[in-house]
């Protein structure tokens, strides 16, 4: 398997251990990525008839585009890009169509935008927050380490 760091021009990316500055595999580096990729849709991009029918009734709400709305309409920042998957772009829709016709959503119905899910905490997340803040400054300033308060 081909290694990739200074010195090797294969044109491609170097993915490196940064805490030891060795040069990983290209499989090492990569099986250490979990999940999806950052601001990747979650599913099938929205149709151009989707995205069209967004833009007039952000127009019809006030919006001069998605960028102006993000905070309004709650988009995340790949959303406020244009970029929207089949299932927002139609949820988004539903509510601007609900606005404008006054429609108000029934209380006991949830959401329907899908926002991410919280990740559960490990067993060693829940043990490192019964540990006292000053105890684990200390221990990171033994350590080497500048810890200063938010």
């Amino acid at each position: 398997m081909p290694l990739y760091g200074p010195g090797v021009t294969t044109g491609s990316t170097t993915p490196f251990d940064t805490d030891s500055n060795l040069v990983l595999p290209m499989a090492a580096a990569s099986a250490r990525l979990s999940g999806m990729a950052f601001g990747q849709q979650s599913g099938p991009p929205a149709t151009g008839r989707q995205v069209r029918e967004l833009t007039e009734l952000l127009n019809e709400a006030g919006h001069s585009d998605f960028r102006d709305a993000r905070g309004p309409m709650g988009f995340t920042q790949r959303q406020a890009g244009g970029k929207f998957t089949r299932d927002e772009a139609d949820a988004f829709i539903e509510q601007l169509q609900n606005e404008a016709t006054g429609i108000e959503p029934a209380a006991d119905e949830a959401p329907t935008v899908a926002r991410p899910k919280k990740q559960q905490l490990s067993a060693l997340d829940r043990k490192l927050q019964t540990i006292p803040t000053a105890a684990l400054a200390s221990e990171l300033q033994r350590r080497g380490w500048v810890v200063m308060e938010p």
